[in-house]
């Protein structure tokens, strides 16, 4: 069983740009790691302050594992700059 996370992001004002480039740059390094399944940034196209990702991984482990990538260390540390309030995190299983 799979699972399915959301990542929301609200970038402070002047910083969309920024947010949006530290999300992309996670795409190949997340996929490249085997239990990464999807990894696809949106921006909300009313508000381009906001961003989510919708990420699918093999299951918790794989996560876990993720958490503790140099890429993943790198983007909290950008994240922790640019971001408006803290990000939120959603996961979700098949039913």
């Amino acid at each position: 069983m799979s699972l399915t996370v959301i990542a929301a992001f609200e970038a402070k004002a002047g910083h969309e740009d920024r947010l949006r480039t530290a999300l992309e740059g996670m795409i190949e390094p997340s996929l490249d790691e085997a239990g990464c399944l999807a990894y696809d940034p949106y921006t909300d196209p009313n508000d381009p302050r906001r961003m989510v990702i919708v990420e699918e991984w093999t299951g918790r482990d794989a996560l876990d594992f993720h958490f503790t990538t140099p890429h993943f260390h790198h983007v909290r540390d950008v994240l922790d700059q640019v971001l408006a309030k803290p990000f939120t995190i959603k996961y979700l299983q098949d039913a």
